[in-house]
């Protein structure tokens, strides 16, 4: 599965945060069924909307000529209109604010969840856990050689 975006430029801090939300989720279940630990780390809140300011001052100006963003996956759109709601709400204490200074601020701003298909977190994940096991050989191969 090939992501269809750019890179992420906040790729390493998200990926940290899903793995906090990984193993808090983990820690704390009675029955572990990973479908359904997936499911819950999408949906668990994040510190930031895990997108550059730059992005989404041109996603927002594009809402704002019209555009419903059907070309992007549900879960980007819904990130998309979530930052563009919060946008138009500060717009409308500070008009004279620019869509920059908008997008800047809102991304910046606690998000509801990751913004993610489950999938694409159980990917980052094994990821994730695959360099964490491959640090740690490294660590310790002097005591197996």
């Amino acid at each position: 599965m090939k992501p269809r975006g750019s890179k992420v430029e906040y790729e390493k801090e998200r990926n940290n945060e899903l793995m906090e939300a990984y193993h808090k989720l983990i820690d704390s279940a009675d029955c572990i069924c990973m479908d359904k630990i997936y499911n819950d780390v999408v949906d668990m809140p994040a510190s930031r909307f895990f997108v550059s300011e730059e992005r989404a001052a041109i996603v927002i100006s594009s809402i704002m000529r019209g555009n419903k963003l059907m070309n992007m996956r549900p879960t980007k759109r819904e990130m998309f209109f979530e930052i563009y709601r919060r946008a138009m709400l500060i717009r409308k204490q500070h008009p004279e604010r620019t869509v920059f200074d908008l997008a800047f601020e809102v991304v910046r701003q606690h998000a509801p969840k990751f913004y993610m298909e489950p999938g694409y977190a159980r990917r980052i994940i094994f990821q994730e856990k695959k360099k964490w096991y491959e640090e740690r050989r490294k660590k310790l191969r002097h005591l197996f050689y």
